[in-house]
């Protein structure tokens, strides 16, 4: 593993150096072979574009393994304001959409894990999930640079499983309904915002539908380039919400509902911590880290995909940090007794709703990015091959379907959010219905196959014992980062699944699309 991580990042990003006073016609000539071969028309075609040769025509690539699919890398640069080029992301674009995937709602849920799992063991696993994370996070890297045809998870879940089609269609049900369920929560949390500040002063389902509409429109922008600095201003102003939240859990005279009862907080589980309490206190941490499943997409609208190393490395520190201390002081401060997820619900009311109100553009911008990465899909798919005009151009009627694709994504989200009206559970089955795929097993398997060729046992074990040992200790890496994965998905789901029956049965979630009030 360690190998791995050390050698993923010791690979230079430097592209070859090209003379800028080069011609196309002498490019044409190292690229062909033969000048005389290439005419004054075609040599029209191409630009000098960073020092290297580009064609100004759109091409459509075959794939290989996972059947025809649209190469979004083939749409070379272009000042035609007609045509939609989406290759356009730097590593800081890209280092902001991320920041924006992280840094959101789910770090508030940080306290309620610690309170139930022990400020240590809290510590160790936020850890240990991020360096997972970040050594998965480098195989997709590397996977994306060597399959660069395959666009997104849905596109690697065939390659990886054989093949077949109908794996991308499941693959694409799950990355559906995870990215759906993530905007439901944060529609979920925007009603209880909208309720905590202004005393309940509308039904709550009416504050969802205020939630989708926003939502909505920032969901619109069709390249992640155009999304890129909303998300560092979604990022920066979470961050404050945060760093606010801490200070104020430190300064305020005793936490919300204080009943007299002295603060207390444990360095390890309390006596009589049930089985699922503690596994959904897991399965929050994994949760909020675990955020693979848009890499892919990503990768692909980046000019340099050889930079998202760089990303990776910049947003896990980021996310230790944060993760770490907003779990870790907050808990201190309220103590296991005045707990609440999100933690803003355990500030008295003033602070509650200044910390609460810098979450505001995340409550938005999160639930558009993954909006927009589902219509994305659909949008590829069902163009890709039928009309191609509907990708590259910005047609009335191109932007009219995507837009009811982005608009049906919200409509699913906003019932999800009042059938399932609770913030830690839903957590918790997000992470065992989908992190589970997405955030382990799909990535031990990725990185099996890229290195089929040692690791493939068909011939019988002596193919392993020829392996080197940083070999053996990545293969064995991945084999137990598919066992932690497929353990989240059988004993994690029944956590989940048995904590939101639990909570339903002591009537903690009131009725379904309910105007009760939701606030915090």
């Amino acid at each position: 593993m360690w190998n791995l991580l050390s050698r993923q990042n010791s690979i230079s990003s430097q592209e070859n150096f090209h003379d800028p006073n080069q011609n196309v016609t002498s490019i044409l000539y190292q690229e062909n072979g033969d000048l005389e071969q290439n005419s004054d028309s075609e040599k029209k075609n191409y630009n000098i574009i960073d020092g290297s040769l580009e064609k100004n025509s759109v091409e459509v690539h075959d794939a290989e393994k996972s059947g025809d699919q649209y190469d979004i890398s083939s749409v070379s640069s272009t000042k035609d304001e007609s045509i939609v080029n989406y290759k356009t992301c730097s590593w800081q674009h890209t280092a902001g959409l991320m920041l924006s995937e992280y840094i959101v709602l789910a770090i508030m849920s940080f306290p309620w894990s610690f309170s139930i799992l022990g400020l240590v063991p809290g510590l160790i696993l936020t850890v240990f999930v991020a360096i997972c994370v970040l050594y998965t996070g480098l195989i997709i890297s590397e996977f994306c640079e060597k399959h660069p045809q395959l666009m997104n998870v849905c596109d690697i879940g065939q390659y990886l499983f054989g093949g077949y089609r109908s794996v991308w269609y499941a693959t694409a049900i799950c990355f559906l309904g995870n990215n759906i369920l993530i905007q439901g929560l944060h529609v979920l949390v925007g009603a209880k915002y909208l309720n905590t500040i202004t005393d309940h002063s509308q039904c709550s389902v009416v504050f969802s539908v205020i939630i989708v509409i926003i939502s909505l429109i920032f969901s619109l922008p069709r390249k992640f380039s155009s999304m890129s600095i909303l998300g560092y201003f979604s990022a920066g102003t979470m961050f404050i919400g945060v760093v606010l939240a801490m200070i104020f859990s430190g300064i305020q005279s005793h936490p919300y509902k204080y009943n007299g009862t002295p603060v207390k907080y444990t360095l390890f589980p309390e006596k009589g911590t049930t089985y699922v309490d503690a596994m959904c206190a897991c399965l929050n941490i994994v949760y909020s880290f675990v955020g693979q499943i848009t890499y892919p997409q990503f990768i692909s609208e980046m000019r340099n995909p050889k930079e998202f190393r760089k990303v990776l490395w910049l947003v896990t520190a980021c996310e230790v940090i944060v993760f770490s201390l907003a779990g870790s002081i907050i808990y201190v401060y309220v103590g296991n007794q005045y707990m609440t997820a999100p933690a803003f619900g355990s500030l008295e009311r003033t602070y509650k709703i200044i910390a609460f109100t810098f979450a505001v553009p995340t409550m938005v911008f999160a639930g558009a990015l993954y909006s927009n990465v589902s219509a994305k899909l659909v949008f590829f798919t069902i163009f890709q091959n039928k009309n191609e005009k509907m990708l590259q151009f910005k047609t009335a009627s191109s932007w009219i379907y995507w837009s009811l694709l982005v608009l049906l994504t919200w409509i699913l989200a906003f019932i999800i959010a009042e059938v399932i009206p609770f913030f830690s559970d839903l957590v918790s089955l997000l992470s065992a219905l989908f992190d589970c795929w997405f955030g382990f097993i799909f990535w031990g398997v990725a990185y099996i196959r890229l290195k089929h060729e040692k690791y493939n046992f068909s011939k019988g074990e002596r193919n392993f014992q020829r392996l080197t040992f940083t070999e053996k200790l990545n293969f064995i890496t991945c084999v137990l980062l598919i066992i932690v994965g497929l353990y989240i998905l059988g004993p994690g789901l029944y956590a989940s699944v048995q904590s939101i029956i639990i909570n339903y049965e002591k009537d903690a979630y009131g009725v379904i699309f309910s105007c009760k009030s939701n606030g915090i």
